[in-house]
């Protein structure tokens, strides 16, 4: 069983190093975080990011480029207005995460 408080500071910490321009998903964030399959709770941890917009949890996005879930401004429409004047691309609506998805291993 995961200990939520310590593993959303993990989170929290590998979201706040997501450069500008750039995207994560849910999956890609609880893979760095030593929890593969904890994709979901990724997502709780970014429901209830305290620290928003330092921890930038709008760049936090679903494993196809959907942009699911933000409760700042407007929801999802605030999420993709923020991400597009970072430069993040989008094929439709969804992020184009061959040209925005972070590389870790270039980070």
């Amino acid at each position: 069983m995961i200990n939520i408080m310590s593993f959303c500071d993990r989170v929290y910490k590998i979201v706040a190093t997501i450069p500008r321009g750039k995207v994560a998903t849910y999956g890609q964030i609880a893979r760095l975080s030593g929890n593969p399959k904890a994709a979901r709770a990724v997502g709780m941890c970014m429901r209830t990011n305290p620290f928003a917009p330092r921890i930038p949890c709008h760049r936090v996005v679903g494993s196809n480029g959907a942009l699911v879930g933000f409760s700042g401004g407007k929801g999802v429409s605030t999420k993709k207005s923020m991400l597009l004047k970072e430069g993040v691309r989008f094929t439709k609506d969804k992020v184009d995460l061959l040209r925005s998805r972070w590389n870790t291993r270039t980070s």
